[in-house]
């Protein structure tokens, strides 16, 4: 499968998995490294502060947790689906990507066409690409925003990984293949090392894919919000 097929099969799945590839980015679009610049003058806290907006929060905390699952479950979604349909790992390296930030709507994302050169297990591709390459920056300058735990947001990206694989399984195109195989068993490989180890607890390997996280993204503390189906709490904190 060439690489545009690969994109061709990823978008299919959804939204959240279609990327825009091409010999130059859109206009706009921006290096990830500029788009995770830190401080409060930084474009991720333009969209923190537009988030907490339409939210009705007055929490900035809450509003950065929530962006970073968002942007997090739109790069594991993108990753996931490339290696479970293709066998390959995006490039996604900060200095080569593109992304864009609108004021509302999914994070677009620009992609050079060549995948990304990995050598040995996919997980560890995806691993590097994801939570190393681009996780670890953008949380630094979620965390320069607002004062968000590390951990929390170690348990969002690893819920965003597990919902970008249960999507991509019950995909129409995908569901009962090798590749929804393929994507759980990445999923899990995932979740058993850093830094999403430790994040929850995930079914038994002969029993649907399902996790429990050990932290909560804050979601409860939006005006109106309550508990993910994955939240550490059964009903949000002080609720009778």
């Amino acid at each position: 499968m060439g690489v545009s097929e690969v994109w061709a099969a990823v978008g299919r799945v959804g939204p959240y998995f279609a990327v825009r590839t091409g010999e130059a980015p859109p206009a706009g679009f921006r290096p990830l490294r500029e788009l995770y610049a830190a401080g409060p003058d930084g474009p991720l806290a333009a969209r923190i502060g537009q988030a907490a907006r339409q939210m009705g929060t007055r929490e900035p905390r809450v509003a950065a947790s929530l962006v970073h699952l968002g942007l997090a479950s739109r790069l594991w979604s993108v990753a996931l689906g490339a290696a479970a349909l293709g066998g390959v790992v995006p490039d996604l390296h900060p200095d080569r990507a593109h992304g864009a930030l609108p004021a509302r709507g999914t994070f677009e994302l620009w992609l050079p066409d060549r995948p990304a050169a990995a050598d040995g297990p996919l997980a560890d591709g995806l691993r590097q690409a994801v939570a190393v390459e681009n996780l670890v920056p953008l949380a630094a300058a979620v965390r320069s925003v607002a004062p968000v735990a590390e951990r929390l947001l170690d348990g969002n990206a690893a819920s965003a990984l597990v919902g970008a694989g249960r999507v991509l399984a019950a995909a129409p195109s995908v569901r009962h293949t090798a590749a929804a195989r393929r994507a759980e068993a990445l999923v899990r490989d995932l979740l058993d090392t850093p830094p999403l180890e430790g994040t929850g607890s995930v079914t038994a390997p002969d029993r649907p894919l399902a996790f429990r996280r050990s932290s909560c993204c804050l979601y409860y503390r939006v005006p109106g919000g309550g508990v993910c189906g994955d939240c550490v709490f059964d009903r949000p904190p002080g609720a009778r």
